[in-house]
């Protein structure tokens, strides 16, 4: 299947798709009004779907680049309210599958339902909150997404037992994001012995649901190793330091083409 194949907003990924790519970044980073040229630029180069972070000031699974950015995003005035009044503007432009990616607080502070509708409104796809547990989706907030048709994307680490992995992939209609270890975003993918056994592990469970590794998928190495085991990968604190530096969008296509491994063609219109 060819990576410039417009996908329904609604389809959750690209189905029946090896290696999928994804990347994430901070919604109004580096600049407030960078988030959507960022994922029209991300959209150019063929990656499969995005993660669109909403920032909040206290991040604790993210690691120093993520943090940085999301302090950056916060002082340019980022917040819920912005982000969805830039997302208004997403669909006519980006054509891939988009998920959000943040806190539970901020959400709180919004109204979940408020968010669900304002997501369905945009055209999100759906929806990763790492810090909302499982218990507390299931029993106070699964018919919200449910009612706007929102997919919530759930996590599981190395120390996830098998039993609440078949739950989670019950609950789960889009993908489960595999936490390549259960430390903070930055470090990277270490693939020794323990790490391809959980992999193998998750492999081996046919879970109906698309696995996606995350953490420490940095370059081509680290993504084909994760894809190995899993349906795709993501990118995260990588990607973010490159819009840290000169000229972000300039050398997106040269970044996702080191992940991929290939030389970058712009896709067919």
């Amino acid at each position: 299947m060819k990576n410039n194949m417009q996908v329904n907003p609604k389809t959750p990924l690209h189905p029946d798709k090896k290696r999928q790519l994804s990347v994430y970044y901070t919604a109004g980073y580096p600049e407030l009004d960078s988030t959507l040229p960022v994922a029209m630029s991300l959209q150019a180069t063929g990656v499969d779907f995005l993660e669109i972070g909403f920032p909040y000031s206290d991040p604790i699974a993210d690691g120093p680049v993520i943090q940085q950015s999301s302090m950056t995003a916060l002082q340019n005035g980022m917040n819920l309210e912005v982000l969805f009044r830039q997302l208004e503007a997403l669909r006519p432009q980006v054509h891939i599958p988009v998920y959000l990616m943040g806190y539970i607080n901020p959400v709180l502070q919004y109204g979940v339902e408020n968010f669900c509708r304002s997501c369905q409104k945009v055209g999100i796809n759906g929806v990763i909150i790492p810090d909302l547990p499982l218990y507390e989706y299931e029993t106070l907030y699964q018919p919200l997404f449910e009612k706007y048709g929102i997919h919530f994307v759930f996590l599981i680490t190395p120390h996830t037992e098998a039993e609440r992995i078949r739950k989670i992939d019950q609950l789960s209609n889009a993908f489960i994001y595999v936490l390549s270890s259960p430390s903070i975003t930055g470090n990277a993918l270490s693939l020794n012995d323990r790490t391809t056994d959980y992999f193998k592990r998750i492999q081996e469970m046919n879970l109906k649901n698309p696995t996606i590794v995350g953490f420490g998928i940095g370059d081509h190495h680290t993504f084909q190793q994760a894809t190995n085991y899993a349906d795709g990968a993501i990118v995260g604190t990588a990607f973010v330091k490159i819009l840290g530096k000169k000229n972000p969008l300039e050398n997106t296509a040269g970044f996702i083409s080191s992940i991929r491994g290939t030389r970058f063609s712009a896709p067919e219109q």
